[in-house]
């Protein structure tokens, strides 16, 4: 025997961006896609950027439900200028995990858009069959102006191509989940955007 005595043993350390998430949910987590950190810090940037587009003006924000209640909340805060908000909540996903490609609205705005500037807040544009028919739907109501906001893109996904003005993040063409993004209406408050481990949703 050496005499030696073993170190004690460390405490396990979470992976990477994990300990911003409840412990309950780790083991389901298969990776920490975006930091909460970052996506506080991108939308900063992203409120800046709009105050300053619709300086003198007064903008109407319109969140898709569910998911974008979180990016609506935390941009409506950052924001100087005027703003209202109304809400429109449209099915294409149910519990999937990709677009049926039908949509249909569940519900409208309780705000006349004729006239106004109006930016869309979405959580995720990737096939854009959604965004789509929502644009030529306000578009139609004669607004001044119909921009997106969208706190992630995935290009590799897109079936139609759509002018998205404020993008926060491209992401690759993963299953993502947290800030406002769920599976079957779990996770959605997660303030990191993940990705889950196959066999949480593939069953």
């Amino acid at each position: 025997m050496s005499g030696q005595t073993e170190p004690p043993a460390s405490p396990a350390v979470p992976s990477p961006g994990l300990e911003q998430i409840p412990a309950v949910f780790h083991d389901d987590i298969e990776s920490v896609l975006i930091g909460a950190d970052d996506i506080h810090r991108r939308l900063d940037e992203l409120a800046a950027q709009v105050d300053v587009d619709y300086a003198d003006r007064e903008l109407l924000l319109v969140g898709v439900l569910k998911g974008a209640i979180f990016v609506m909340a935390d941009v409506a805060r950052r924001l100087t200028i005027p703003a209202s908000m109304d809400f429109m909540a449209v099915s294409s996903y149910g519990s999937s995990t990709t677009s049926s490609g039908v949509v249909r609205i569940l519900k409208d705005l309780d705000t006349e858009i004729e006239g106004r500037d109006v930016l869309i807040i979405e959580d995720i544009v990737d096939s854009g069959l959604t965004l789509d028919y929502l644009m030529k739907n306000l578009r139609s109501r004669k607004p001044a102006s119909v921009e997106v906001l969208s706190l992630l893109t995935k290009p590799t996904r897109r079936e139609i191509e759509l002018p998205i003005r404020y993008v926060g993040f491209e992401v690759p063409d993963v299953f993502v989940v947290g800030f406002g993004l769920d599976f079957s209406e779990s996770y959605r408050g997660l303030r990191s955007i993940v990705t889950l481990k196959p066999e949480v949703y593939a069953g």
